[in-house]
């Protein structure tokens, strides 16, 4: 227990860039004091003290504002950020280096005895108010987005948004076309706003769209070059424009070219 208490301040530091210290995180963090308290009442409970595990558990809900109920099981580096409003159910199972945001629910859907809470694999994150609710299974890596309310299961490495849940990526192979359309972004300095390629932004969809056709658009007229050249006929050549950003404050080719208006 001790060694798995360690091993849970120490993942802050890896997950949250504003802790500081191992004394600050053991104090001012609820998120850690919740897990500590946990583990606690989880070994009362296993040693059948049961009124003593859940009366811990409600002094954890009470000092941090996070209920884990005491047959909850959680792996090692579990981490909750922020904390407030976090509900953990009796059956629930949390596997190893999971992070929960605050809001979270890993709630039931029935009043039946038995396994009625959700399975997180390794690795999971659950954003900010989300609800996972009944007893399916988030696989492992998968990624919740944040208020959304998730009731079916998940596959590993996929990323789920909206209400109800839907899944809107996975991490599989990335097709031919998102090869190209990544290199060609790459090539004009676009990043998506610096966004991951799991949000559906619809700004970015948009401009991957445009980057495509513009993709295909320079395919074609490279081809159209080389059969014409392949007649015989010859193409001047023509100096294209630089496709990286452009430095703040420096002037189009174009512009540097137009005659003084004096």
């Amino acid at each position: 227990m001790f060694n798995r208490i360690r091993e849970d301040i120490a993942c802050v530091f890896d997950r949250d860039p504003a802790a500081r210290g191992y004394f600050e995180v053991l104090t001012t963090y609820p998120g850690v004091h919740a897990v500590i308290l946990h583990r606690v009442s989880h070994c009362l409970w296993r040693w059948r003290m049961k009124w003593l595990a859940r009366f811990i558990s409600s002094l954890a809900r009470w000092l941090t504002g996070v209920e884990i109920h005491p047959a909850a099981t959680l792996g090692c580096r579990f981490f909750i950020d922020h904390g407030m409003g976090v509900v953990i159910g009796e059956t629930a199972e949390i596997g190893d280096d999971c992070t929960l945001y605050h809001g979270v629910t890993l709630g039931g859907t029935s009043w039946d005895k038995g396994k009625r809470h959700p399975t997180l694999g390794h690795n999971v994150v659950v954003g900010a108010g989300a609800k996972v609710l009944g007893p399916i299974t988030l696989g492992n890596g998968a990624r919740v987005g944040s208020n959304a309310v998730v009731v079916k299961d998940v596959p590993a490495g996929a990323t789920v948004v909206g209400i109800p849940g839907r899944i809107v990526s996975t991490q599989d192979k990335k097709s031919k076309q998102q090869e190209q359309r990544q290199a060609f972004a790459e090539k004009i300095g676009f990043d998506a706003y610096g966004m991951s390629q799991e949000m559906p932004d619809p700004v970015a969809n948009a401009i991957n769209r445009l980057l495509d056709h513009v993709h295909v658009m320079d395919s074609q007229m490279e081809n159209m070059c080389k059969a014409i050249k392949y007649l015989g006929m010859e193409l001047p050549d023509y100096e294209l424009p630089d496709l990286g950003p452009c430095e703040i404050g420096k002037n189009h080719p174009a512009e540097e070219k137009k005659p003084s208006q004096a």
